[in-house]
Parts: structure tokens; C-alpha cells; sequence
């Protein structure tokens, strides 16, 4: 269980909590994680529509770091993941791009092969770490929690680069969730868009997308939301003032990372997991956990 580590550049700044969140539950799961910190930007699609070879010689420099190590590729991002696997996918299938990105890469002294695989932290989770795996870890569940699972789009589609689950009704979150001891939360918007990326150009319509989803998943009954991508947390989270404004209504749902979810009901303290930095608060969650669990189950100050 050793990855080359790619935080993605939200992960390092933006979401900070995040990438400490990853490192605290996978040094307590045994997971060991070669962080790549010299490692550049993937680009995301940016990059593709500038310049497509620029992209290729980018993320094929990545690519080819993993493979000098040995190590495939590990993310927590969901565009960081599937901008990577396009690119591996297409250095892979064409010998033709292969070779051209390799011309480039030759003049820094590197090379890809095409001997990386490029995973996500929740599908290492489902599928290599294994759910049966993960149970045993659980020493505080997260009883009677409800919890509303967001995919996010660029976990899931397109199925052709991505591919691990079905892209419309997927369940990996769900099984997660469920291990952890909480209940997961079916409601009609969790592998719908977070319009993260047209916020900046169209503030109203990304609002009103984003406060559909997240109104969805509170009145299904969910307690709180959780997502294994950075760019969708910065929305469901402080984008969510914005979507109550839009919306005309209060939704304060609370929005957890991937692995703080998977950290809390693992045992780690909510200080380890950098809980304070949320926008919408988690305290009513801390507390609530505090209420249904016996005394000390929960450690930590409210927020920390």
C-alpha cells in the first residue's frame, strides 16, 4: 500500500485541510503516501484548450516522476484524477503521442514507458484497501449520522477515461459511509454538477445549481454532505451563503472531506483533522456525535 502521493495545487492551498486530513488517516490505515513535491500543476482542462501538447508533456512529467519511483499515482481530487488519466490514457493507447511527448520530456532527461495507473483516495479505499479492511478501524461509528453522499462529475464521467463505477448510479460513497457506521443519504442531485466552474462567469445560474443539490440532499434528512473532491467542497461549502442568498432559503448543511469523515469514525481527533477551517460549521455534527456516543468517544473542543 505505496503511492506516489499528488495533492493537486487546491489540496496545498485552497483546502489545505484536506491533503492533512488524507496524511493523518492513511498513516493510521497503514496506507503509505510518497507525497511528489516537485510535482506541477495538472492543468485541468485549461491547459487542453491553449495548448494539448503542453498539457501531454505536463502531466506526462508527472506520470514519468510516479514510474521513476515505481509507485502509481494516488489523487484527491477529482479533476486532478481525470485530467491525469486522460493523459495516461492517450500517452498509453497512441505510440505516436507517446513518442512526441517523449521528445519533449527527453529534453529535461525523462521518460514515460506508460507504467502508471492513476487512482483516487476513495477508490483505493473501496477497491485496495477493501471495505473489510477498513471496518475493523472503525472505533468510533458514526451512529445515527446521516450523511449525503456528492460525487461530484469528474469522478464519474466520462466512463471511458474514468471508469471505476457506474457513472449514473454509483455506490462506492454510499458503501463508505455505510462501514463508517452512519447512514447514507439517497437524494436526487449527489452525481449532478456543483458549477463550480462557471462561478466566476455566471454567479446566479452556478447558485442556483449548486443551493438544487445541497437543499436535495438536506431535505432527503441528511445531517451533513460529504465529497472526495477539493473544487465541489470549496462550493457545497463557501459557496453555500451564496446559494442560500439565490435560493431564498437557510440550508446550513455541514460539508465534510472524504477523509475527515473516514478520520473521525477511524478514532483520529477532530483537531487532527483540521475541522475548524470548514466555512459552514461543524460543531452541531460534533456534538451530536458526542450525544449518541459513550463519554469520550468524540474528543476535541467543538470546531477544533
Amino acid at each position: 500500500m505505496r503511492y506516489a502521493y499528488y495533492t493537486g495545487c487546491v489540496a496545498e492551498e485552497s483546502t489545505s485541510e484536506l491533503d492533512y486530513s488524507t496524511q493523518r488517516v492513511c498513516e493510521k490505515l497503514g496506507i503509505r503516501l510518497e507525497k511528489m513535491k516537485s510535482a506541477s500543476c495538472c492543468g485541468a482542462s485549461d491547459i487542453d484548450e491553449v495548448n494539448l501538447d503542453l498539457s501531454r508533456a505536463l502531466n506526462g512529467r508527472t506520470l514519468a516522476l510516479a514510474e521513476r519511483d515505481g509507485l502509481d499515482i494516488i489523487t484527491i481530487c477529482n479533476v486532478c484524477t481525470l485530467t491525469l488519466r486522460t493523459v495516461n490514457k492517450n500517452l498509453k493507447e497512441n505510440p505516436d503521442i507517446l513518442d512526441a511527448t517523449n521528445q519533449v520530456l527527453g529534453q529535461i532527461g525523462m521518460k514515460y514507458n506508460g507504467g502508471v495507473e492513476v487512482t483516487h483516495f476513495l477508490w483505493v479505499l473501496m477497491k485496495d484497501f477493501g471495505i473489510e479492511r477498513l471496518k475493523p478501524f472503525v472505533s468510533r461509528p458514526l451512529a445515527g449520522l446521516k450523511v449525503a453522499p456528492f460525487y461530484g462529475c469528474q469522478i464519474l464521467r466520462p466512463a471511458d477515461k474514468l471508469g471505476f463505477e457506474d457513472p449514473y448510479n454509483p455506490t462506492s460513497l454510499e458503501t463508505i459511509i455505510a462501514a463508517l457506521g452512519a447512514d447514507p443519504v439517497d437524494y436526487a442531485g449527489k452525481t449532478k454538477c456543483c458549477a463550480f466552474l462557471i462561478s466566476l462567469a455566471r454567479e446566479k445560474t452556478a447558485s442556483a445549481v449548486l443551493g438544487q443539490q445541497l437543499w436535495d440532499g438536506k431535505t432527503a434528512g441528511a445531517d451533513c454532505m460529504v465529497t472526495p473532491c477539493p473544487l465541489c467542497h470549496i462550493s457545497l461549502d463557501a459557496f453555500q451563503t451564496m446559494a442560500e442568498k439565490q435560493l431564498g432559503r437557510d440550508i446550513r448543511l455541514p460539508i465534510f472531506h472524504l477523509p475527515q469523515l473516514v478520520g473521525l469514525a477511524i478514532g483520529l481527533d477532530p483537531a487532527e483533522l483540521k475541522l475548524s477551517r470548514h466555512m459552514v460549521s461543524l460543531d452541531g455534527i460534533l456534538a451530536k456525535l458526542r450525544g449518541r456516543a459513550p463519554a469520550g468517544v468524540v474528543s476535541g473542543a467543538p470546531g477544533e
